[in-house]
């Protein structure tokens, strides 16, 4: 019988869809009948306890947990998060109820015998609910005790040779797509990229000294299977300055029939002969394509490589061979001032080990909102805040016309002193002299 009655829980469990709730019961029983077998090391019934603190969250339209201070591990100012529940006489099993995060490989590539692993760890000395993934891409234990915090730990760095995420205000553990390991269209190899990066930032990683958090995402090509366009505040997205490479024999197979589109990917269903002109050259956003029945053209001035026309026809046309990445800065959700998509500072970097490019810029923009950050602002806010003109002063980056996001409205032209020859006293003098006639 259960522990608690979860009438509002239980409604959870009524729609179509899988509920987390009907997963936490599941633990909740298993853990009840093995509690003498496994000698839990933190109450056996944590489970149970969650959801009577989340039904008693429903009831009362609030949460239940509070902030009764900083935990982690020694020499660690992140990958735990400290939860407390503030009824812990009415639901002992979550008094506290840490999370730790575990750092991910890059791409996200696990053995069953790593996972195993992680599932004993915590079977024993956490609640057993994890989250494959957290956003970030962390592995996420919910829910273990404090004096469990250096067990795990030390399990962790010296039984699986892992080490624990990011969190608070600090360097994020960073994410990437599975790259050259599986797909054809990355144009650098993410993974390395983002491995060198967390080993070489380790400090920043586990040492929060930041206005607040930050982020890497480094996607292989622009089909952004990580979403760091939207999700990081320091995204690295695969591109090439050359032509786009095209198959012309290729191009009438998909025209005549032979080949389906999207790959087979819509095989389920018939959707009627493949029409280049409707499905590929319209859809173009910047209409650089023509097909003039026999040769497909693409005007690689104009091209924006939004992968449209190559994941609908991956036989006949693929990315070029002068290969790189674009950064974009500043994305984020809501914060402090609303959500926002990064901005691109640099059309195109070289993308290869050991990514002196990158750690450059980098390294500016941290300097540069260390000193100008506010607390609990991400780097977006600041650009936004003090403009995008003065990140690129910061990283030394000189403008081109793609940084413009719209033409500006006033007619007034801001010199500075440095940049007019003579400066300021020489022009000064001048109109004194003229003036004074």
């Amino acid at each position: 019988m259960a522990k608690h009655a979860t009438p509002l829980l239980d409604q959870l469990e009524s729609g179509p869809w899988p509920s987390f709730v009907s997963d936490i019961k599941q633990l909740a029983e298993s853990r009840a009948a093995n509690a003498k077998g496994l000698d839990y090391q933190i109450p056996s019934d944590a489970p149970e306890d969650l959801l009577g603190i989340m039904e008693l969250s429903y009831e009362d339209k609030e949460t239940h947990w509070k902030h009764g201070g900083i935990v982690g591990v020694f020499g660690y100012g992140g990958g735990v998060i400290g939860r407390y529940c503030d009824q812990p006489e009415k639901f002992p099993g979550v008094a506290h109820f840490h999370t730790i995060r575990v750092a991910q490989p890059s791409g996200k590539f696990y053995s069953t015998e790593y996972l195993r692993a992680i599932c004993d760890i915590w079977d024993l000395r956490g609640s057993g609910l994890t989250n494959m993934h957290g956003s970030t891409g962390d592995m996420v234990l919910i829910g273990t005790q404090t004096p469990q915090l250096e067990e795990v730990f030390f399990e962790l760095t010296h039984k699986l040779d892992v080490d624990l995420g990011g969190s608070g205000s600090n360097l994020r553990t960073p994410a990437a797509c599975m790259g050259m390991s599986r797909c054809e269209y990355a144009c650098y190899n993410t993974q390395d990229a983002c491995y060198t990066l967390t080993q070489d930032y380790q400090d920043e990683l586990h040492r929060p000294a930041f206005p607040y958090k930050f982020k890497f995402k480094f996607d292989g090509c622009p089909n952004g299977c990580v979403a760091s366009m939207a999700r990081s505040d320091f995204s690295v997205i695969g591109t090439w300055k050359d032509d786009i490479k095209i198959d012309q024999d290729a191009v009438k197979g998909y025209v005549g029939g032979e080949f389906r589109p999207n790959a087979g990917a819509h095989s389920g269903r018939d959707w009627g002969k493949f029409d280049l002109q409707k499905e590929v050259i319209d859809l173009c956003p910047t209409h650089c394509m023509k097909w003039d029945g026999s040769k497909l053209s693409i005007d690689t001035a104009n091209c924006v490589r939004c992968m449209h026309c190559i994941n609908t026809m991956p036989r006949a046309l693929h990315v070029g061979d002068d290969r790189g990445a674009t950064v974009l800065v500043g994305a984020k959700a809501p914060i402090l001032d609303g959500a926002q998509m990064g901005s691109m500072l640099v059309p195109f970097v070289p993308v290869e080990n050991p990514y002196d490019e990158l750690k450059s810029i980098i390294e500016k923009i941290w300097d540069w909102w260390m000193e100008e950050g506010k607390n609990r602002e991400r780097v977006g806010e600041t650009i936004k805040r003090l403009s995008f003109q003065k990140l690129l002063e910061v990283t030394e980056i000189p403008p081109v016309p793609q940084h413009v996001i719209a033409p500006r409205a006033n007619p007034y032209i801001l010199f500075k002193e440095e940049d007019v020859p003579g400066g300021w006293t020489r022009d000064i003098t001048a109109f004194r002299q003229r003036h004074s006639r």
